[in-house]
């Protein structure tokens, strides 16, 4: 099937469907306005955000509730349980034919949903991601983008997370409700992508859509050893696999992740 990366028109924006955006705060006060003015910019706005606060001590849920947008639902944790278990909730609680994720720091540029949307909807995809760039805690470009392969079976998704968590949608009416082991602190949006290459292949539209920010001492920057028990974690707990083979998979993993900064990550000016 030939792709249709579609473009933006001056026509009415087609209605696709609800979108409910997964978002998981902890203390973002700093980042989070920027974040939710990126959804609240999109040409596409048939959305809701399911922000999760997990018992944060800042004034994210005072940033939050200062919108008065009914789009906006907001859910606490009643006690801190980490992103999986904030990931699962909204998810629970999802109204959308469609799912996608944002970090309450990271960015969507303002044509991500609706070129996504239609990426799918004309290729009848029901699972995609997107290209992204790297900024810093200033919002400043630091010039790298990732990219990824055109398609991603459940073999290759295996191998290694090729995808950025604040790129991915997919279609909530073929893959039905995901749920993650709760206690995985680390890796839990690989887990959640584990589970939904079960039911169908994920595809990539080759346009940068969103800004991933890279900020200090945040878990997915952690040391090489801690990395390595994080990913042994996923597999052996995530996917209930035995020791053996959670050792071979995080190998595997180790390899892939290599080829993937070689490979996909780019500079540009």
């Amino acid at each position: 099937m030939a792709e249709n990366q579609g473009c933006i028109t001056n026509e009415q924006t087609t209605d696709y469907g609800l979108v409910s955006i997964i978002m998981p705060n902890y203390n973002g006060e700093k980042f989070l306005r920027e974040t939710i003015d990126s959804v609240l910019s999109q040409t596409y706005q048939n959305w809701e955000i399911l922000l999760v606060d997990d018992c944060s001590t800042d004034s994210s849920l005072e940033i939050a509730r200062s919108y008065g947008d009914g789009r906006i639902r907001i859910f606490q944790n009643e006690q801190n349980g980490g992103a999986a278990v904030s990931r699962n909730y909204a998810l629970r609680e999802a109204k959308g034919k469609w799912i996608a994720f944002l970090d309450s720091d990271d960015l969507w540029r303002p044509e991500k949903l609706e070129r996504q949307l239609r990426f799918m909807a004309e290729n009848d995809y029901h699972f995609s991601y997107t290209e992204y760039s790297h900024i810093d805690e200033q919002s400043q470009p630091l010039g790298v983008r990732v990219t990824g392969p055109r398609k991603i079976s459940k073999f290759k998704m295996f191998c290694y997370d090729y995808m950025g968590c604040l790129t991915v949608m997919y279609d909530a009416e073929t893959v039905g409700l995901i749920q993650v082991e709760p206690s995985l602190k680390s890796r839990n949006d690989y887990a959640m992508w584990l589970k939904v290459c079960k039911r169908c292949k994920c595809y990539l539209l080759r346009e940068d859509l969103a800004e991933y920010r890279i900020r200090k001492n945040s878990l997915s920057h952690s040391g090489l050893k801690k990395s390595i028990r994080n990913q042994y974690r996923l597999f052996r707990v995530g996917e209930g696999m035995c020791a053996v083979r959670a050792l071979f998979h995080t190998a595997v993993n180790m390899f892939f992740g290599v080829l993937k900064k070689l490979i996909y990550v780019r500079k540009v000016k």
